[in-house]
């Protein structure tokens, strides 16, 4: 059963249909109680797919958001939806990421936001993504996303 404070939540709790596209993908949030302290919170996808605008084919990533909340936190379920609803999406690499990002900052105006996304190769050239919406506040402690480039059979 979800708890009162999470009742108005359309999706958390309840049996939910995989969008067919992002701009269909209902993304929620939920107050954050951090108390003012400067917490990461990261989200890791290592199994994104899109595919590709020109051929159709499919795209896989290994995506990391690292965020620190100011009033908001973005609901699980409804970010893996929102995740899952690119898989029939045609965009590119750069496309998608900045898709997710302004998506979650439009939602939750953090404090700081980055996106790595790290994509598997496509032509023999792997893609990796990064944004982020600038210095992280002082004295928190972002860790490293540490995913390995790629590296073929080396």
């Amino acid at each position: 059963m979800v708890e009162e404070r999470y009742a108005g939540l359309q999706q958390l709790g309840h049996a939910s249909e995989t969008p067919q596209a992002p701009e269909q993908a209902v993304l929620e949030r939920v107050a954050a109680e951090a108390g003012g302290k400067h917490v990461v919170v990261r989200f890791t996808c290592p199994e994104f797919t899109s595919m590709c605008p020109m051929t159709g084919q499919p795209d896989f990533a290994h995506i990391i958001i690292d965020y620190i909340p100011d009033a908001w936190l973005v609901e699980s379920k409804s970010l893996k939806l929102f995740f899952h609803s690119f898989r029939n999406h045609g965009a590119f690499h750069e496309a998608c990421t900045l898709m997710i990002a302004d998506r979650l900052i439009t939602l939750l105006a953090p404090k700081w936001l980055r996106i790595g996304t790290y994509w598997y190769p496509r032509g023999g050239i792997p893609i990796d993504v990064f944004w982020q919406t600038g210095e992280p506040p002082a004295g928190a402690w972002v860790p490293a996303q540490e995913v390995a480039g790629y590296r073929g059979r080396g």
